[in-house]
């Protein structure tokens, strides 16, 4: 897999057949290792590790429906009241992030309604807070850290 942007982490890969296998600490099983997933997974511990977001206020691959298609989100961070904080959409290394990525996310998001959106593809992570009364994305320097919510 490639060197990602992140913090490494001690993970455990296994191989069953022709898949490699990451385990999923959220989900408490191991998980295909796509280059998405790869992503995915450093962010998560990302996340947890060095932001400080506990794993109770996190899901993976949240189901939503979008004008009656169902979507699912990468990473969804929910506040301690239950509301969904941020979204984060994660690509593969070697996916660039363009303006089609954007407005996925965003119009993921307007079905989800997060404060914050992140998309990442584990070299380049971009960060916005939503301002839903005006509509617009106002770009945030770092992503937040937990406790400063």
């Amino acid at each position: 897999m490639d060197a990602l942007n992140l913090p490494p982490f001690e993970h455990k890969i296994t191989k069953s057949g022709a898949n490699y296998l990451i385990f999923d600490i959220l989900r408490r099983k191991n998980i295909v290792l796509t280059p998405e997933e790869w992503v995915r997974q450093h962010f998560l511990h990302y996340l947890l590790n060095s932001l400080g977001y506990p794993k109770s206020l996190i899901s993976i691959e949240r189901g939503t429906t979008y004008n009656k298609l169902q979507k699912r989100t990468d990473l969804c961070v929910y506040d301690t009241s239950g509301s969904p904080y941020m979204l984060v959409e994660c690509k593969a290394a070697a996916v660039p992030i363009t303006q089609d990525v954007v407005k996925q996310v965003s119009v993921y998001n307007q079905t989800i309604k997060a404060k914050v959106v992140v998309i990442t593809n584990g070299l380049d992570h971009y960060c916005w807070l939503v301002d839903f009364e005006s509509r617009q994305f106002k770009p945030l320097q770092e992503i937040p850290v937990y406790n400063k919510l």
